[in-house]
């Protein structure tokens, strides 16, 4: 395959400075000062019509008058200069530039415009850009500092991508003091063109980085972002911080989802489903990284605190509380060996207080023991430099113990003078450790959210979770007629008439628009019966005295609409009251009240929310949102978020609740979501939930006009596994063979397959002598993104398992109109046609998503490829720099 599309970003060999400038204290010659003064190895070229030499440096009149090859140029001139600079890039076969300069989007209508220019030209001439409106790039290993920064990074392995220029400094500044190296520093500044989906792609497989640092203040492409981070947190750690977490924005709260989801809610939602961990402070940035760069994973949050202060526990103890994090009790075994080993009057419980005369010794046994409990998940083991203590010491123990066991361990070693020494010691092996017990506690926080978000990326939900399917045409009527109503909320009848084509559970409703129609209907439901205003004006109807329980008979029946009418037109005098609808009260002394919703994010689409219900959810604000689509298990952990999951358990003397009946309502709330994008906002509210059951009570759905596009869950910011590409297929021999798309949990098989290949097959797919594949290699073939990539396996049941006798597979270009394909089949399954099965399957996809272009590198001495190719409609060329490949590419009709 082609060379990386920002590997001149990267790995520049030449550079070219536009707008180098003599002038003190000037941007052109803060930049070219730091990239002479760097070490950058590379070429260096001045270009600035007005001086003939910088800084003792030969100066160019343009980029065009550079006579050598320039792979990147960094841009300072004035903005209105800028597009000319960029054509002038093209022509000079410069593919790659860094625009520093200000005066763009950032500045109003007139800066847009200009910027709109520079990506215009940028477009015309293939120039990737980075900016405008940025601090620039750093690359310590390269030497290379093409920023205006007075600080230069130091090297190490954090790559840090930032929005603002500003931050971005001030992170530089902060880790300077602390020592703290990176690979990769790039500032976005307006984002243009390069964002930070471009950035996480290419961070995501540089060996350099063994973690992304990202600070974020908004993002346009939710499902671009969302896409290129759930790749890179496949890889290696990525740590998230954002700013403007409390804007709201101007979005109108019509349902009580939107009154109590606020944007950050759905930012921070969006995180955790893409396997990166989000911190609120630089401080904690680092800290995650620290810690989540160390050798330690945890699989799960319970942690067990060893201390020789019982203050310093109970600090920790409550940053735990805080944070969510368990403290669970040691075992009986764990439990008696500690009674052994520690005096009699230690704490007893976890924290684990082994006293102020703590020895080494003490402190190895009893981390050492905590480790071994099966019931605790990692251990942050706390020293207050008492006189007795020993700080080195005790640090080469608490080293000793780690090294037997892969649970996590953080240390905190409070004070300073005395424990510079222990803390260096820690360093050296890889340790975390912190000087506060909040900060240890946080520390271990991040490996436990890293964990359970690394959980919620596996996912990959279908959109459809049952057998038996909604009625989807249906529901798509019913919104229809409404819009052709020029009705944006539908009835309660209507609303409910959707939840029931998918197969929600509800309770029958009734409208009626008269007095004595109402007494019918009452009679024919029966008592005691709830009766609620009908009117599409009016949103909320308790706020207008527009709800009334326990209705007992028919006189109260007629009394109640007259009352709930003239109640409605008294204070909503405009609205359209259409009458009353009525409905069975549903009451059973063990029922809890629920509520789930769903809104439409203006930057990551719809969102699911669950918690408590009834008439005061916007005052108990207990809800917990998630991404859809679902699953069993997101749909359990999105339930377990919440203060009411305590509430659905055994509880005093009700029962506990039917929990697969609301996991059920959730998974189809996420089908509604995933076929019906006119949906905007929802609330199911309250939905009684008992021991035996779930049924939804009331329900308001918001639509509106949803233009059909080309790509299915285009309204997503994560696709759904795509189900609708699995197909079955038979050989001549009568061989059944599946074709789908790849899923996380098929490593097993990938590995398998990939082992069972000749040296030959290795060859012709890999182009390198490949064993098998690396871990790395392992999660980057088979937790896919389905909007960026896909891959189709070919599958067969041998002894009762499933088999992967062959792979196609394409990556979407940086363009979005080309991709890259390759093909391998199982040694003993090729010449049966099962190559050309998949490669046709995959070019069909590759047409549904809109893409032109199809090209693959394959070894010349690949015959057999090479026809199968040939047959497909391919055109095949030689490669011009290496004769041993050819280029296989299809246009897409």
């Amino acid at each position: 395959m082609d060379s990386h599309y920002l590997n001149h970003f990267f790995n520049p060999r030449s550079i070219a400075v536009v707008g180098a400038s003599n002038r003190d204290n000037s941007v052109g010659m803060k930049v070219f000062s730091n990239l002479l003064q760097g070490g950058f190895s590379g070429q260096l070229y001045a270009v600035n019509p007005n001086h003939t030499s910088i800084l003792d440096e030969p100066c160019f009149p343009s980029v065009t008058a550079i006579k050598k090859p320039v792979e990147l140029a960094v841009i300072v001139t004035p903005a209105q200069a800028v597009p000319d600079v960029i054509s002038e890039c093209g022509e000079q076969n410069i593919h790659a530039a860094i625009i520093l300069s200000a005066g763009f989007s950032e500045t109003g209508k007139e800066g847009k415009s200009l910027e709109e220019k520079i990506i215009e030209a940028g477009a015309r001439h293939h120039v990737r850009m980075i900016g405008p409106n940025c601090l620039g790039m750093m690359l310590p290993h390269l030497g290379l500092n093409a920023t205006f920064n007075n600080i230069n990074a130091l090297a190490g392995n954090l790559a840090l991508v930032s929005q603002s220029g500003a931050i971005c400094a001030a992170i530089l500044d902060w880790a300077k003091e602390r020592h703290v190296g990176f690979s990769a520093v790039i500032s976005l500044g307006n984002a243009a063109d390069i964002d930070f989906s471009d950035a996480l792609d290419y961070l995501a497989l540089d060996p350099k980085t063994e973690s992304i640092l990202l600070y974020v203040e908004g993002i346009r492409h939710a499902r671009h972002f969302l896409s290129s981070l759930r790749v890179a947190a496949r890889m290696k750690p990525v740590v998230v911080i954002k700013g403007g977490r409390f804007q709201q924005g101007s979005r109108a709260a019509l349902s009580h989802t939107g009154a109590i989801v606020g944007r950050d809610d759905v930012f921070d939602a969006a995180i955790k489903r893409a396997g990166a961990v989000r911190v609120m402070s630089i401080e904690q940035l680092f800290s995650a990284a620290q810690t989540l760069a160390s050798k330690y994973r945890a699989k799960g949050d319970r942690l067990a605190i060893v201390t020789n202060g019982g203050g310093a526990g109970v600090m920790a103890a409550d940053r735990a509380a805080e944070l969510n994090i368990p403290l669970p009790e040691p075992d009986k075994a764990t439990f008696d060996y500690l009674n052994q080993i520690l005096p009699g009057h230690w704490s007893h419980h976890n924290p684990i207080d082994i006293l102020g005369d703590a020895t080494p010794e003490r402190y190895r046994k009893a981390v050492a023991a905590c480790l071994s409990d099966p019931h605790i998940d990692g251990v942050v083991t706390i020293l207050v430099p008492v006189v007795m203590s020993q700080p080195d010491k005790v640090a080469e123990e608490v080293i000793t113990a780690s090294s037997k066991n892969d649970k996590p361990i953080i240390a905190c070693w409070m004070g300073e003078h005395q424990v510079k020494s222990a803390r260096k010691l820690f360093a050296k092996h890889q340790l975390p450790c912190f000087s506060t017990p909040e900060s240890a506690i946080e520390a271990f926080s991040y490996l436990a959210n890293y964990y359970i978000n690394q959980q919620l990326l596996l996912q990959v939900p279908e959109p459809l979770a049952y057998q038996s399917k909604p009625d989807i045409t249906g529901a798509r009527l019913i919104i229809d007629s409404a819009l052709a109503e020029k009705r944006k909320i539908l009835t309660l009848t209507e609303s409910k008439a959707i939840l029931n084509a998918f197969g929600i559970p509800v309770t029958q409703t009734i409208e009626a628009h008269t007095a004595n129609e109402a007494l019918v209907v009452a009679e024919s439901l029966g008592f005691p019966l709830a009766m609620k205003i009908y009117s599409p004006d009016i949103t909320h109807k308790q706020d207008v005295g527009g709800v009334r329980l326990n209705v007992p008979n028919a006189e109260a029946v007629r009394e109640t609409f007259s009352d709930m009418i003239a109640q409605a037109k008294q204070k909503c005098p405009d609205a359209d009251i259409v009458g009353v609808t009525l409905e069975r009260m549903y009451k059973n002394p063990n029922d809890r009240e629920l509520m789930i919703g769903v809104l439409r994010d203006p930057v990551f689409g719809p969102v699911i929310s669950f918690g408590a219900g009834g008439s005061f959810v916007e005052v108990i604000q207990d809800a917990a949102i998630t991404l859809p689509p679902l699953n069993q298990f997101l749909a359990k952990k999105l339930i377990a978020q919440t203060r009411m999951a305590k509430l659905l358990g055994k509880f005093r003397n009700m029962p506990a609740v039917n929990l697969t009946a609301i996991e059920n309502i959730l998974l189809r709330v996420s089908e509604m979501v995933c076929e019906l994008p006119q949906i905007q906002e929802m609330d199911i509210n309250p939905i009684i939930i008992n021991e035996n059951e779930a049924i939804a009570i009331d329900a308001r759905i918001l639509v509106d006009i949803h233009v059909p596009m080309l790509v299915p869950y285009s309204h997503m910011a994560i696709h759904p596994y795509p189900h609708h590409l699995i197909s079955r297929w038979q050989l001549a021999d009568g061989t059944n063979i599946t074709i789908r798309p790849i899923r996380p949990e098929d490593a097993e098989i990938e590995q398998a397959f990939v082992r069972s290949l000749s040296p030959q097959s290795k060859y012709f797919r890999f182009m390198e002598h490949l064993q098998e594949l690396t871990q790395t290699m392992l999660v980057r073939f088979t937790q896919i993104d389905y909007d960026r990539e896909m891959a189709l396996i070919a599958a067969i049941h041998q002894d009762n398992k499933e088999k992967n006798i062959g792979v196609a597979r394409y990556i979407i270009n940086p363009d979005q109109e080309s991709c890259e394909f390759a093909l391998v089949v199982a040694d003993a399954w090729q010449g049966k046609g099962i190559g050309s099965h998949l490669m046709t399957n995959l070019i069909e996809e590759a047409k549904m998503k809109g893409l032109k272009t199809m090209k693959g590198e394959i070894l010349a001495n690949n015959h057999n490829m090479l026809q199968l190719a040939e047959s497909l409609g391919f055109t095949i060329q030689t490669r011009r720099d290496d004769t041993s490949i050819k280029i296989a590419i299809k246009t897409l009709d």
